[in-house]
């Protein structure tokens, strides 16, 4: 197998499988990494760490795959939706989501009837574990989508997927999660806790989350967040360092 990306070594070479990519699935990649980075070079005046997650950041799209560009930093939610129909998008629905009372809120902006490109951020700030959930899934910035990095994360079946020159070699991380901590540099808690969630989710169907709340169709965000601080404790307890 050729592969130049330097994540693996032999042994696990001979443990996963190499897909193939063919022209169909090449010009899907090229689309959807091109619609990214235009969403991204959109939002440059709001942010220095945009980054775009998952299948578009790892290459091992399809047509139905999601654009997910998360923005790291915290913002001030109407300077986005200003930015977007500034520059001449259309937000289809909004929303705001907490997994749990520990983990920050954040925001989501859809910008497609089929909700399949997607902006995020949070709303507090976010901890290590949570900022490493991203390199789990696999992420990349701006410069990486110009140089048409990819790189390796886990997708939604638990499956480690790591780019090659004609498309990426994947196996199941059970057994191997301190190959996976060292391939994507994250703890081997992380591994071991986003293991354990998505083998839930697997087993039951997508699980609940502690909050999640859709913005209606004419409201800011701010007044939505306004709204929910009011209304839940946890929800404010989150945002205390964050000034609405």
């Amino acid at each position: 197998m050729v592969n130049n990306f330097g994540y693996i070594d032999n042994d696990l070479e001979n443990a996963g499988q190499e897909i193939i990519y063919d022209d169909t699935r090449w010009k899907i990649y090229k689309n959807k990494r091109k619609r990214a980075l235009n969403i991204i070079s959109s939002l440059q005046g709001i942010s220095n760490s945009i980054v775009v997650i998952g299948s578009v950041a790892r290459g091992d799209v399809k047509e139905s795959s999601d654009i997910d560009v998360m923005i790291l930093d915290l913002i001030q939610p109407y300077k986005l939706e200003y930015i977007l129909e500034k520059n001449g998008y259309s937000i289809f629905k909004k929303e705001i989501i907490q997994a749990t009372p520990n983990y920050a809120p954040k925001a989501y902006v859809y910008l497609d009837s089929n909700f399949k490109e997607v902006i995020s951020f949070p709303l507090a700030k976010l901890n290590s574990n949570e900022i490493e959930f991203y390199y789990w899934g696999g992420q990349i910035n701006k410069d990486d989508i110009l140089k048409d990095k990819r790189v390796p994360g886990v997708n939604k079946s638990l499956k480690l997927i790591i780019p090659t020159e004609r498309g990426h070699l994947e196996y199941h991380i059970f057994d191997r999660e301190s190959e996976v901590s060292r391939i994507l540099n994250v703890k081997i808690e992380t591994v071991m806790e986003r293991e354990r969630v998505l083998s839930r989710r697997k087993e039951l169907g997508r699980t609940g989350v502690f909050l999640k709340y859709e913005v209606p169709y004419n409201e800011p965000l701010d007044e939505s967040i306004k709204f929910l601080i009011k209304r839940n404790q946890f929800f404010r307890k989150r945002l205390m360092a964050y000034d609405y």
